[in-house]
């Protein structure tokens, strides 16, 4: 995973994979609460996915104030570039 592009598909696929979410259903925009149905547990198994799909180490604090798909995006992308 290099670019936004690719960061962007994996997230996808691993909404998809682990909750069943619609691909389709997935924008930049969509709130992972509100429009995804992600509660907070949830979203402790997709850092653990990120983490698998990047061999990056996590820290919760990174994911923190991530509210939207393009929030993920932009955390991981910050993530690789350390």
């Amino acid at each position: 995973m290099t670019d936004r592009d690719e960061i962007y598909q994996g997230v996808v696929n691993a909404l998809n994979d682990l909750f069943e979410v619609d691909p389709d259903e997935v924008s930049l925009d969509s709130h992972l609460y509100q429009d995804l149905d992600i509660d907070s547990i949830d979203a402790v198994d997709l850092v653990v996915e990120i983490k698998k799909i990047t061999g990056k180490k996590i820290k919760p604090e990174d994911f923190k104030n991530v509210r939207t798909v393009g929030d993920i995006v932009d955390a991981v992308c910050e993530l690789m570039q350390d």
